[in-house]
């Protein structure tokens, strides 16, 4: 069970890096903390890229009423797919 939660913090850790290095709309990668954490509990609860993208771009669109190119969300839901699966295989 210890490493499991171990494995759950790394895989989170390398989430938030990835997320937090995002600038989709220019405003400074320090400009999204709340999306960031939005996103990340969406990555936990959706395997399905496409609806991870759309959570995504609703996230920050709810948040900066600017709407980010559903193409770019969805690169960024398949990175953290990504992330996410390649940590629950080391288990």
């Amino acid at each position: 069970m210890e490493l499991q939660n171990m494995e759950m913090q790394n895989m989170n850790i390398k989430l938030m890096e990835k997320l937090l290095s995002w600038d989709p709309l220019g405003y400074g990668a320090d400009a999204y903390e709340t999306e960031v954490v939005d996103v990340l509990q969406a990555v936990h609860m959706l395997d399905d890229s496409v609806k991870l993208a759309r959570k995504i771009q609703a996230i920050y669109e709810f948040s900066f009423e600017e709407i980010i190119p559903l193409k770019i969300c969805e690169k960024m839901a398949m990175e953290l797919l990504v992330i996410k699966n390649s940590s629950s295989c080391e288990i």
